[in-house]
């Protein structure tokens, strides 16, 4: 029996190499790619963005404020590339936006929206990656389920808040102050 050959670590070139239609991601020293997502899936993710809109106010403009949020940030965390649908810092953390591609700044909320094709990637390895990077509030969002799960960063794990669903307004951490209407997303 042949021994299987050493596995090559990911790198960047690998990422760039990808057609535009896809979006990579090195987890773990391995290159995964999807495709580009669902138009259901996107439309979840644009919905949830304006939603949270006012949490990105500039100082002395109408709303909460006190956020940074991007829409799919290429994260450069430890080795690790990693694309969440939609991530947000502090403002206080992050009071400029960064000129690179490659944002190295853990976020303190990220917000993966699920799809057929992402879900286990979501769910068991950027999971891990952003409790191991210190994101400290993570939100799953299933679009064909109409939920909404809800964690914080505890010792070092993920400790579920809340799961939602349906046509309920939700107010979730660290989000609290702005009631959801989960149906519209």
């Amino acid at each position: 029996m042949a021994d299987k050959p050493p596995r090559c670590e990911a790198t960047y070139a690998d990422l760039e190499e990808l057609p535009p239609n896809a979006v990579g991601e090195i987890i773990g020293g391995e290159l995964y790619v999807s495709p580009r997502p669902r138009p259901r899936h996107a439309r979840a993710a644009f919905r949830l963005c304006n939603a949270l809109g006012p949490f990105d106010q500039d100082p002395g403009e109408e709303g909460p404020g006190g956020w940074v949020l991007l829409v799919e940030p290429e994260l450069h965390l430890g080795n690790e590339v990693l694309v969440p649908d939609l991530a947000g810092w502090r403002r206080e953390r992050m009071p400029t936006l960064p000129d690179d591609v490659g944002i190295t700044l853990a976020p303190d909320w990220v917000c993966e929206v699920l799809s057929p094709s992402t879900a286990a990637l979501d769910r068991n390895w950027k999971m891990g990656s952003y409790a191991r990077e210190g994101v400290k509030h993570l939100w799953l969002v299933d679009p064909s389920a109409r939920s909404l799960e809800v964690f914080r960063r505890e010792s070092g794990g993920w400790s579920m808040l809340g799961k939602h669903v349906g046509e309920v307004a939700v107010r979730a951490e660290p989000f609290e102050a702005l009631a959801l209407e989960l149906g519209r997303l």
